[in-house]
């Protein structure tokens, strides 16, 4: 059977796709999967502040609050993609990584419900750390013990790591996907390849201009310098352009002010609450042992970065979910602003979940209409470096 793309995406149109997100947070996974034409079945977390984001957002979703531990699935129909972005502070180098937090047994219950809905595909998202971290159950790192558990419930495995900064996400932050497919899937299933590196610049940088007062989430509080100098005993090399961050460590342990023109650390709550109650230190800095002061390390690599004449401020939460890639109007709801940086920093960028659910979508096309990846008819294509489009189809890599 022969189609071209385009008859191809005419399958998921005429019939549209579903999801059931686990762990569904602020959403950012199933909005990229909606912005593919993806239907949410219903969204499930614990958090109440995440469903009340997810709510305001969008009501016509079938939003559960609930803990997935006690959580069995009563659909209407069976999901064609089970979705979770499991927590990973047990993981992460940014949380308190631990190989015994329960919470690093959470996927057993994505295990549990993939059982029961049998979905055609199963993501998981998590992190890099998952390679090395071990099961207490199997001894097996993570990674491993997740790829088995799916295979002995019927599902083959495809598993890589991605830099987010190579999806349409201004950010270094690495993530480890698992796709498992229970229609006998090739092995040399073929997920979505890199595109042009994105830069804090391509995403808020028209907010740090003072634009965009109107937006929710977007209350730029402004410090001065007056209080760094105090705090570090030496002025600053001043600049033009500034980025508006502040660093969550003292002045004394390096960490530079940002540039616009990169990728910004990874994202993730941790991170933003440390960030916006830090001390804003420039450069590298060192405690002066006899003069009892911070002063300018000369033999230090880490550059001066840019700083602004008078005035700096940490982002806001409009920023820091520009840098997720949430679109403007999603609104965040939360108690108070830590609420509000835990449900950006723990969600999946938007854009990102939006590269893997095109990728699905076309997955499902093909099986739908009995051909595979890279037959005849599925032709590769390089993309553009004129406009945003990715390509169609890449072999599966290490990035």
């Amino acid at each position: 059977m022969k189609l071209s793309p385009p008859s191809l995406a005419m399958i998921s149109k005429k019939h549209p796709y579903s999801v059931l997100s686990l762990f569904a947070g602020a959403g950012g996974l199933d909005l990229g999967f909606e912005m593919e034409g993806f239907r949410v079945l219903e969204a499930v977390d614990i958090n109440p502040w995440c469903i009340q984001t997810l709510q305001r957002n969008r009501s016509q979703w079938n939003v559960k609050l609930a803990d997935v531990r006690c959580y069995s699935p009563q659909l209407s129909e069976q999901p064609d993609v089970l979705l979770a972005g499991v927590p990973c502070q047990g993981f992460s180098l940014g949380g308190n990584r631990q190989e015994s937090d329960p919470r690093n047994l959470l996927y057993q219950e994505v295990i549990r419900i993939a059982k029961i809905c049998q979905p055609r595909i199963v993501l998981i998202e998590n992190v890099l750390n998952l390679r090395t971290m071990r099961s207490p159950q199997t001894g097996l790192p993570f990674s491993e013990t997740i790829i088995q558990d799916l295979n002995q419930i019927g599902y083959q495995v495809v598993s890589d790591i991605f830099k987010v900064c190579y999806y349409g996400v201004p950010q270094t932050r690495r993530r480890f996907i698992f796709m498992g497919f229970k229609d006998n899937f090739p092995s040399e299933y073929e997920l979505p390849g890199p595109g042009e590196l994105t830069t804090i610049r391509d995403f808020i940088y028209d907010l740090a201009q003072g634009e965009g007062g109107e937006l929710p989430n977007h209350n730029p509080q402004w410090g001065f310098k007056s209080k760094v100098h105090r705090e570090t005993g030496n002025p600053f090399n001043l600049e033009e352009e500034v980025l508006p961050v502040r660093l969550s460590r003292t002045a004394s342990d390096g960490h530079p002010i940002r540039s616009y023109d990169a990728p910004f650390p990874a994202i993730d709550s941790a991170t933003i609450w440390g960030w916006a109650q830090g001390n804003v230190v420039a450069g590298r800095y060192e405690k002066d042992r006899v003069k009892g002061e911070f002063v300018r390390n000369s033999q230090s690599t880490v550059p001066l970065w840019r700083i602004e004449a008078s005035r700096i401020r940490s982002f806001t939460h409009r920023e820091y979910a520009r840098l997720q890639t949430f679109p403007d109007d999603w609104v965040f709801i939360g108690g108070n602003k830590r609420d509000i940086h835990l449900q950006i920093g723990n969600a999946v960028p938007v854009k990102f979940a939006q590269q893997l659910a095109r990728n699905i979508r076309q997955a499902l096309d093909c099986l739908n209409a009995g051909i595979r990846f890279g037959e005849k008819g599925t032709e590769k294509r390089s993309p553009s470096r004129d406009s945003n489009e990715m390509p169609e189809y890449r072999q599966l890599s290490l990035f």
